[in-house]
């Protein structure tokens, strides 16, 4: 059975290593602005995927992934030479989603606080449809007061006495 604490510490050791080779190792201009932003291992530490994030365009995320394509080789050699795990992991880059879905969200929340506003102008200056206290008080004369032919049906006894049974 796998460790998932020791997997966990080798992606972290695989995410620090890869950063590093990209930065002094690997010499391609197409991975200046890469960010490894993390790493997972599979349970039986064969496979590793590490996530990254480019600053750019979407251009620059279909160079830096050629150029990471191409890297791989150099990159697995290097986790091997450092970690001394039996079997080096693949290793998969993915691109990281995370800053795009944050930066979305914040967009939404954005939209949304500055739709609240509009909802709260609004309604600071609006008057009721109706009579500005629409609920019926009840006093005790017209209590037990009801409308039209129902009131001879019923007397003050009866009322009282509530509901027989019959």
């Amino acid at each position: 059975m796998a460790d998932t604490a020791r997997a966990r510490k080798l992606a972290k050791r695989i995410a620090q290593i890869v950063a590093s080779g990209l930065e002094h190792e690997v010499k391609d201009p197409r991975l200046a602005m890469v960010t490894v932003t993390d790493a997972r291992v599979t349970p039986d530490l064969r496979d590793a995927t590490v996530y990254y994030t480019v600053f750019g365009d979407h251009a620059d995320y279909a160079s830096t992934a050629a150029a990471l394509a191409s890297a791989t080789g150099v990159l697995r050699s290097r986790v091997g030479q450092q970690t001394g795990v039996r079997f080096t992991p693949t290793l998969t880059f993915v691109a990281d989603t995370v800053p795009d879905n944050a930066r979305r969200m914040e967009e939404l929340l954005a939209k949304a606080k500055e739709a609240d506003e509009e909802v709260a102008r609004l309604a600071s200056g609006a008057m009721p449809a109706g009579d500005a206290d629409p609920y019926r008080t009840a006093t005790d004369d017209d209590e037990f007061a009801t409308d039209g032919a129902d009131a001879e049906q019923f007397s003050d006894a009866d009322v009282r006495r509530g509901p027989q049974s019959g």
